[in-house]
């Protein structure tokens, strides 16, 4: 059976095609019996000065190649002017009808014609390449000429062929449309190029397709003698070309998934689609969990590297030939070839596979069954690879496809690896990055929330940039001395790993300047020349990220025992207020400049008194900021939600920042709810102690009794030792009245307070030093120990364990 092929379309020949082929007819003799337009166009010589004439005054490569039996390359040939032609030219042994011997020469300028990659053979390529099948017919149609490859094409010998019609040797109508071809090429004298394919009666692939170059012959007079037909089977290369531009469209799929599993599951059903009935693709098992140091070609040594089954396609349903599931750890067996191809980093084939006993696949008893049920008969494996570094493997194989792979079958199979290692290789950063800023995340931002006996906490964290998972925002619920504890809010300009750096560098400055015990107003200030000089540090270059450009915070700090609470913002919205009873107010907080923007700036301070129970909640704008609201639409819907009953204040963060279901903020958001308690005043004491010598015995005396009330009698002795060296630094060191505070709490807190402005500084004195070690004796026998200053003064505390002692 032949089918017309698109280079012709009736009797019109596609001019992309039409190779110009020059040709001559030569005898036993070495005489030319026949020329041809094309020969005369490209020579100059007309038929009368060939035909009947030795071959060799024109064609010198005739007789030279006759004496070789045939020859095929390149060769000089004059031009009727004068000037010498450089010619690709092949010469072809024919047989005729009584036994007798001629040769086609054949002659191709190379440099003019079709591209063989985008349009099929050149004229050259035609020429050169074999097999080439050569048919000779007279005007009626009868075979005079053929040669040995034509056999080898068609399956018809001969006797079948020599003085036959086409018609006759292939009993089917598209003969008689090859044959009106041919009595087109007699009659107008030009070349045509035409494609067919062919069903041969033998062979793995019965199906072949074949280009053909079809010219006429011409005598001395100019007269058409007959017909030419050169065709070469473009089998392997029409496949090839369709199965890269299936490739190229193809890429789309591989590309852009930053999922790894995704792509290699694309790779294994490009793979089946394109040459295989069984496709595989395994991944190191890093490169889908982004963890782990990259493996590099040939470093595998005694320890192969561990693979996880990521793709799996089969023509079969179900895909039986595999032992192992996707997502499954898969074990190379040692000593087979897939060893090597990790070692070398070079793809391996094996058109026919060998399973026979003593064979590597002994030693992997749940591939050889699963090869053995299935019939698996040829292998490939490509090692999917950027430039050092190992990402996976690929294995591809043939089960009900009889033809075994082919060396065009492995070019095409790791074009398409290549392709999809670029892919993978992306996808494999992508997930590393997410996975150290997921680590950075749980870095930056705190695991729990500690508010101790002054406030129960929760928070929720969205990040704008989905693909990383982390942003500027932070917020935190830092512990403070005397039960206190300091609230923050804050958020970085700018999104994803760059602004989560910053942030975690602000995050440690709050904390830094929070235990330093300063008020709202001065941390806010000191944190905005951190911000300074950060940027300072980061300055803009063409090839940088912009540095640190701005930030906003609100800091707040909550003391239970009096259930004030102190706060200040820098450019950040104010907290919602709902009290006991149901109502919420936003408080008239001075906004402040955001920190870092180089002005002058100035924060103000503002105190609000807390009910027992009051909610808290501090945010980002990114909760109360869209595209289609002002910031006034966001506070009040905040409002309307929080003044909701809610079951826990987890419960109720959920809720509240679940701004549009289903969809991702277009800024970070962040909301801390705190819910404020009142510590019992039984758990506090405090005394007014006169600035003297008295003040000592009498506040050993105050705090014996005190902690006896509470059941803390285990702490006595540590407890009088630092509130004895507290007071008696206050009355050496400071002038007016002393207040000495105890507060029962996670810790047991003493506080000595004076009017002196004079920090106390720990310092190790000498052997002979009479003073310098109460401070010292302090922090042996505390948790921990500080200052902080207040408006009239300062306080010096010290907190202790609650650990072993009594009860509370």
């Amino acid at each position: 059976m032949t089918t017309m092929a698109d280079t012709t379309v009736g009797d019109r020949v596609n001019p992309r095609e039409s190779w110009e082929v020059a040709a001559a007819l030569v005898d036993d003799r070495g005489t030319v019996v026949a020329w041809t337009p094309d020969a005369q166009r490209l020579t100059g010589h007309l038929p009368g000065d060939v035909v009947g004439r030795p071959a060799a005054l024109v064609l010198p490569c005739a007789e030279q190649c006759r004496a070789r039996g045939g020859w095929s390359g390149r060769t000089a040939v004059r031009h009727r002017d004068g000037h010498t032609l450089e010619l690709a030219h092949r010469v072809s042994r024919l047989s005729g009808r009584d036994g007798s011997s001629g040769w086609l020469v054949s002659l191709a300028d190379s440099g003019a014609g079709p591209s063989e990659a985008a349009d099929g053979p050149t004229h050259e390529s035609l020429l050169v390449r074999a097999p080439v099948g050569i048919v000779l017919r007279d005007e009626r149609m009868l075979c005079t000429w053929v040669n040995d490859t034509m056999e080898r094409h068609d399956g018809i010998g001969p006797e079948r062929r020599l003085g036959h019609r086409l018609s006759d040797a292939w009993p089917d109508t598209e003969a008689e449309g090859l044959e009106t071809l041919m009595r087109q090429v007699l009659r107008d004298g030009t070349t045509r190029v035409h494609e067919f394919r062919r069903w041969l009666p033998a062979g793995p692939r019965r199906e072949h397709t074949f280009a053909g170059s079809f010219f006429a012959l011409q005598g001395a007079d100019g007269q058409a003698l007959g017909v030419c037909a050169i065709s070469v089977d473009v089998t392997e290369t029409r496949r090839a070309q369709e199965r890269f531009t299936i490739l190229r469209g193809a890429s789309a799929r591989l590309a852009g998934s930053p999922d790894v599993m995704h792509t290699s599951q694309e790779l294994a059903d490009l793979a089946v689609a394109l040459f295989a009935d069984y496709a595989v693709v395994d991944l190191e098992q890093s490169v889908p969990f982004g963890k782990g140091p990259p493996v590099h070609i040939g470093t595998s040594g005694e320890h192969p590297p561990t693979f996880r089954r990521s793709g799996l396609a089969s023509v079969h349903h179900g895909v039986p030939e595999s032992p192992w599931r996707r997502g499954q750890a898969v074990h190379l067996p040692p000593g087979s070839p897939f060893s090597d191809v990790l070692r070398r980093g070079r793809p391996h084939l094996e058109p026919i596979l060998d399973t026979a006993p003593g064979t590597w696949i002994d030693k992997d008893p749940a591939r050889a069954s699963k090869v053995r049920e299935n019939g698996a008969h040829s292998l490939m494996a490509v090692p999917i690879r950027v430039r050092r570094t190992l990402l996976g493997v690929a294995w591809f194989l043939r089960t009900d496809n009889p033809v075994p792979f082919q060396e065009i079958d492995l070019l095409l199979a790791e074009e398409l690896v290549r392709r999809a290692a670029q892919s993978l290789d992306e996808a494999r950063q992508h997930a590393r990055e997410h996975t150290a800023a997921l680590a950075l995340q749980r870095t930056l931002l705190p695991h729990r929330l500690r508010g101790g006996m002054a406030v129960d906490a929760a928070a929720r964290y969205l990040p704008a940039d989905v693909d990383s998972g982390v942003g500027g925002d932070w917020f935190d619920v830092i512990p403070l001395s005397g039960a206190r504890v300091a609230l923050v809010v804050g958020d970085v300009v700018g999104h994803g790993l760059r602004a989560a750096a910053t942030m975690g560098r602000l995050r440690t400055a709050v904390h830094t300047l929070a235990h330093m015990e300063l008020p709202p107003d001065e941390l806010l200030t000191h944190l905005d020349d951190t911000v300074q000089r950060l940027a300072e540090e980061d300055p803009d270059t063409a090839d940088q990220a912009p540095g640190v450009v701005g930030a906003t915070c609100l800091y707040a700090v909550y003391d239970p025992v009096t259930g004030v609470c102190t706060m200040a913002a820098a450019g950040h919205p104010p907290p919602a207020v709902l009290d006991p009873r149901g109502r919420v107010t936003f408080p008239d907080l001075p906004a402040g400049a955001p920190l870092g923007i180089g002005l002058a700036a100035s924060f103000e301070a503002v105190e609000l008194e807390l009910d027992e129970g009051t909610l808290l909640a501090l945010y980002t704008d990114g909760l109360v900021e869209s595209r289609d609201d002002d910031i006034d639409v966001g506070m009040r819907r905040l409002a309307s939600v929080l003044a909701q009953p809610a079951g826990s204040l987890e419960d109720l963060c959920a809720r509240a920042t679940d701004v549009v279901p289903g969809q991702v903020p277009p800024d970070d958001v962040t909301l801390l709810l705190v819910r404020t308690h009142s510590l019992d005043p039984a758990r506090v004491a405090s005394w007014t102690l006169p600035g003297d010598c008295t003040a000592v015995r009498a506040a050993r005396r105050l705090v014996t009794r005190q902690l006896t009330g509470w059941g803390l009698r285990d702490l006595e002795d540590s407890t009088t030792l630092i509130v004895s060296e507290l007071v008696t630094n206050a009355v050496r060191h400071a002038a007016g009245p002393i207040v000495l505070r105890l507060i029962q709490h996670d810790v047991l807190t003493c506080e000595v307070s004076d009017t002196g402005v004079d920090v106390p500084r720990l310092r190790r004195a000498r052997t002979l030093d009479e003073n310098g070690r109460g401070l010292f004796l302090i922090a042996q026998l505390s948790h921990r120990w500080g200052t902080r200053c207040v408006p009239n003064g300062k306080v010096v505390w010290a907190e202790q364990d609650l650990t072993g002692a009594s009860s509370r």
